[in-house]
């Protein structure tokens, strides 16, 4: 019982990692990253489409990212979703595809980018330590000797004090690709 729950505490754990990742992908390093469109949402036809699926995004330089729509009478629609989702790109188009420049970043704003980062961070510290308190609960619930019982939320602590180090080094990570010009 207590490996069943030690199992399913290690993948929620896990779970709140890749979160974290994806989050961090929506913070900006100067370069171009395709995944900066995720949030972005055009109204296609009366709904709301996201971006990918209506145009191809590639990288055609470091700090750029094109747009290629699949209709080409979307492009309105899709600047326009790009100024409503407020990630900072201003589009320039063509009349065939969407170029987004994005700017290189000032000292001000990389240190601002850690600090967004530091908080997602921080939140999911937070999420790790529910996951162990559910845990905790879980293994206190079952009726099994103390000894047991107290092996087990040993287990759980080892396994957030893992994790917690993920967080510092995924962290520790962005920070020097944030800081880094």
């Amino acid at each position: 019982m207590v490996e069943e729950i030690l199992t399913n505490t290690e993948l929620e754990m896990t779970e709140a990692i890749e979160n974290l990742e994806k989050r961090f992908l929506n913070i900006r390093a100067g370069r171009a990253n395709p995944a900066m469109l995720d949030g972005v949402l055009v109204n296609y036809y009366g709904s709301d489409t996201p971006l990918k699926q209506l145009a191809t995004i590639s990288i055609p330089e470091a700090r750029q990212l094109m747009i290629k729509p699949f209709d080409r009478s979307s492009i309105n629609a899709i600047e326009k979703g790009i100024y409503e989702a407020n990630i900072g790109l201003t589009p320039n188009n063509n009349g065939e595809v969407i170029i987004l420049n994005i700017p290189a970043l000032t000292e001000d704003t990389r240190r601002e980018y850690v600090k967004q980062a530091k908080g997602y961070s921080e939140d999911c510290r937070i999420v790790l330590r529910n996951i162990r308190q559910d845990a905790n609960k879980a293994i206190e619930k079952l009726e099994i000797p103390e000894d047991d019982i107290k092996a087990g939320t040993e287990d759980v602590q080892d396994l957030i004090n893992k994790y917690n180090k993920v967080v510092d080094e995924k962290f520790k990570e962005k920070e020097t690709e944030l800081m880094t010009v």
